[in-house]
C-alpha cells in the first residue's frame, strides 16, 4: 500500500538532522553551540540509526526506532517520518499505529487527526473512522468546520462499497445536521455521498434539505447542478438559490450550460441574459448566449452577443495570450462566419474565417470554407477541400467523413451521403456516431430495415445512446407502425435524457398517433416551451389544428416559419393540411 503523503515532513527532518550533525561536529571540535530543545546525544544517534537502517533496507527496524523517538519527544516531524517509513514498506497497519500514537500524543493536532482518518479510510476500517473523523471536524478553528464537513465525501472517493461509505458519512455528520452554522454543509455532504453511491432518491432529499437550511448557500445549488441532467427534481434548488439576492452570475452561467446540455435552449437564454445583466463584463456568458441564439436562429441577437464577446476579449487581452480566451475568440468567429453564411453573405463569412489562426480548429475552418463553396454550387471543390484537410488525430479523420456526408445531406444527395458514411464505417467499425448518421440517411432513402438494423447495433454497442432509441421510436410513430413499441423506445430514451425537448416531442407525437390528444398536447407544449424548434412547432401546430384550436395552431406555425422557413417537417405539415400562412 502506498498513500500519497507530502514530503515536507521528511524535508524538514533532513534539514534538522543536517543542523544536528553540524552541532555535533562543532561539539567534537570543542566549539560551544546551543542544541535544539529536547535534543540530546542519544536522540540524535537514535534518529541517525533509524535513517541508516532504512537506507540498508531494514524498514521494520527503522520504523520502530523512529516511532520510539517520536513517542519520547512528541515531535510532529518524527511521527510523520514513522508513518512515511511504514507506508514505504507497504505496511498500512504500522502506519495507522504510528498515526494513532501521534494523535494520542498531540490530541489537538490537525495533521495527526488527518493521518489517522486517511489511513483508516484507505484501509477501509470504516467502523473505526467515525470517532476520529468527528474529532477532526470538531477541532478549532470553528471557521474551518464547514469546509472540513464539505470535504468528508472526498475522503471516501475510492471506497469499494459506496453505499457503506455513504452510510458512514451520514453517521459521522449526524451531530451537525441540525446546527445553524454547519447544517447546510452537512446535508450537502451527505447528499453528495449518496449520489456517489447511486442512490438518487436520498441524494435528492439531502440536497433539498440543505437548500431549506440556507436558501442562499451555493453548495446545495452547485450539487443540484451536477445532478440536474439526470434528476430534474432538484431544479427547484437551483431556482431557489438564484432567486436570492446573494446569487452570483457564474452560478447562473453553469445553470445555463446544464440547460443547454438538456436541449432547453430557450430557458438557457433566459439565464444567460440575466447573467449578462448582473455582470455585463462576463465574457463567457456573452459567448454562450451568442452560440444559443445561432442555434435558435436568432441572427440579430446572435451577432450582437458575439460581437460583445469579441470586444470584451480584446479589452482583456494581455501580452501572454490566455488559451481559453483564444479558443473562445476562435469559436465566436466561426459562429459569426456561420451567421454570414446563413444570410448568403459569403464574403463576410470568409473574412471572419480569415481572422482565425488556430491549429486546433484548422479542420473546423476548412469545413466551414467547404460549406461556403457548396452553398455557391461548387460541391466537388467543397468535398475535395474537406478530403485534403490534414488529420492530426483519428478524431479528425472521423470528422472529415462526417463533414463530407453533411455537405451531401445539405444538398439532399442522400445516396452519395450514404455511400460516404458506409465507407467511414468500414474504416471505423462500431463507431456509434457514424452508425447513427448512416441510419439517419438510410431513413431518408426509405431503407427502413437497414435503418433499424443500424440503430439496434448502436443500442447494443452503447446502451445509453438515447438518440438511437428516440430515432427508431419516432420513425415508427411517424409511419404509424408498431406504436406501442415506438412509445416504449421513446420512453427509454427519455429515461436516459430526462427533459430533452426533442425526445419529449417524439413522445407527444406517438401519443397523438395513438389517439391520446390531451397527453400529446401536454407533452408537445412542454417540448416547445423548452425548445421552440420549427419541427416541434410543426407537430404542436398539427395537434392543435385537429383539436379545433386553429388560431393557436396558426400562431405556432408562424413562429416556427420565422425561425426556419426551410424546415421540411413544417413545410410538409402545412402542405398536407392545406394551410396557408
Amino acid at each position: 500500500m502506498r498513500m500519497p503523503l507530502p514530503r515536507t515532513a521528511f524535508n524538514r527532518l533532513v534539514t534538522r538532522l543536517a543542523g544536528w550533525v553540524t552541532l555535533a561536529a562543532c561539539a567534537c571540535g570543542g566549539a560551544q553551540a546551543a542544541a535544539p530543545s529536547g535534543l540530546d546525544a542519544p536522540l540524535f544517534y537514535q534518529i541517525l540509526i533509524g535513517e541508516l537502517e532504512l537506507q540498508s533496507g531494514q524498514a521494520g527496524t527503522a520504523y520502530q526506532v523512529m516511532l520510539e523517538a517520536a513517542r519520547r519527544t512528541r515531535d510532529d516531524d518524527l511521527f510523520r517520518r514513522a508513518v512515511d517509513i511504514a507506508l514505504s514498506a507497504r505496511s498500512g497497519e504500522q502506519a495507522l499505529s504510528a498515526a494513532r500514537a501521534w494523535r494520542q500524543a498531540a490530541p489537538t493536532s490537525l495533521d495527526a487527526h488527518r493521518y489517522v482518518v486517511q489511513l483508516m479510510v484507505t484501509l477501509e476500517r470504516f467502523n473505526d473512522v467515525v470517532e476520529p473523523l468527528r474529532s477532526l471536524i470538531a477541532l478549532p478553528p470553528d471557521s474551518e468546520r464547514a469546509a472540513r464537513i464539505a470535504s468528508v465525501p472526498r475522503l471516501f472517493g475510492r471506497a469499494s462499497d459506496k453505499r457503506q461509505a455513504a452510510t458512514i458519512v451520514e453517521q459521522v455528520l449526524r451531530p451537525w445536521l441540525d446546527t445553524p452554522g454547519e447544517g447546510t454543509a452537512a446535508h450537502t455532504a451527505v447528499a453528495r455521498a449518496w449520489l456517489a453511491a447511486g442512490d438518487d432518491a436520498r441524494a435528492t432529499s439531502g440536497v433539498k434539505r440543505a437548500h431549506e437550511t440556507d436558501p442562499s448557500a451555493e453548495g446545495p445549488a452547485l450539487l443540484a447542478l451536477e445532478m440536474l441532467t439526470k434528476t430534474p427534481a432538484v431544479e427547484n434548488v437551483v431556482a431557489g438559490y438564484l432567486a436570492t439576492p446573494q446569487a452570483r452570475a457564474p452560478i447562473r452561467l453553469v445553470y445555463a450550460r446544464a440547460l443547454t446540455e438538456m436541449q432547453r435552449h430557450a430557458d438557457a437564454v433566459v439565464q444567460l441574459e440575466a447573467a449578462t445583466r448582473t455582470d455585463p463584463k462576463m465574457a463567457p456568458a456573452w459567448l454562450s448566449l451568442g452560440a444559443l441564439h445561432v442555434e435558435l436562429r436568432h441572427p440579430a441577437e446572435a451577432e450582437a452577443a458575439l460581437t460583445r464577446y469579441l470586444e470584451l476579449a480584446k479589452d482583456s487581452a494581455t501580452g501572454e495570450a490566455d488559451e481559453s480566451a483564444e479558443l473562445g475568440t476562435t469559436q465566436a468567429r466561426l459562429l459569426l462566419a456561420q451567421l454570414a453564411e446563413q444570410r448568403q453573405d459569403f464574403r463576410a463569412a470568409e473574412n471572419w474565417l480569415a481572422q482565425i489562426d488556430s491549429p486546433q480548429r484548422a479542420l473546423d475552418v476548412q469545413v466551414r470554407r467547404a460549406s461556403l463553396l457548396a452553398k455557391q454550387g461548387r460541391l466537388d471543390q467543397a468535398r475535395e477541400l474537406v478530403r485534403s484537410a490534414p488529420e492530426r488525430t483519428g478524431d479528425d479523420a472521423r470528422a472529415k467523413w462526417l463533414a463530407e456526408a453533411q455537405l451531401l445531406r445539405d444538398q439532399k444527395l442522400w445516396a452519395q451521403a450514404h455511400d460516404v458514411l458506409a465507407q467511414a464505417n468500414l474504416r471505423f467499425p462500431d463507431d456509434v456516431d457514424l452508425l447513427y448518421e448512416q441510419a439517419m440517411v438510410a431513413e431518408k432513402l426509405d431503407r427502413l430495415d437497414q435503418m433499424e438494423t443500424l440503430l439496434r447495433r448502436v443500442m447494443t454497442i452503447k446502451p445509453t445512446h438515447q438518440h438511437a432509441y428516440n430515432a427508431l421510436g419516432y420513425s415508427l410513430a411517424d409511419r404509424n407502425l408498431r406504436l406501442p413499441e415506438a412509445r416504449e423506445l421513446i420512453k427509454k430514451a427519455l429515461e436516459l435524457a430526462p427533459g430533452d425537448p426533442f425526445i419529449t416531442d417524439s413522445l407527444g407525437w406517438v401519443e397523438f398517433r395513438m389517439g391520446n390528444r390531451d397527453e400529446a398536447l401536454r407533452l408537445l407544449r412542454e417540448a416547445y416551451r423548452a425548445r421552440p424548434d420549427a419541427e416541434i412547432g410543426a407537430h404542436l401546430g398539427e395537434v392543435l389544428w385537429v383539436s379545433g384550436q386553429r388560431n393557436e395552431a396558426l400562431r405556432i406555425w408562424r413562429e416556427a416559419r420565422t425561425r426556419d422557413a426551410t424546415n421540411e417537417v413544417l413545410r410538409e405539415t402545412l402542405q398536407r393540411l392545406r394551410v396557408e400562412l
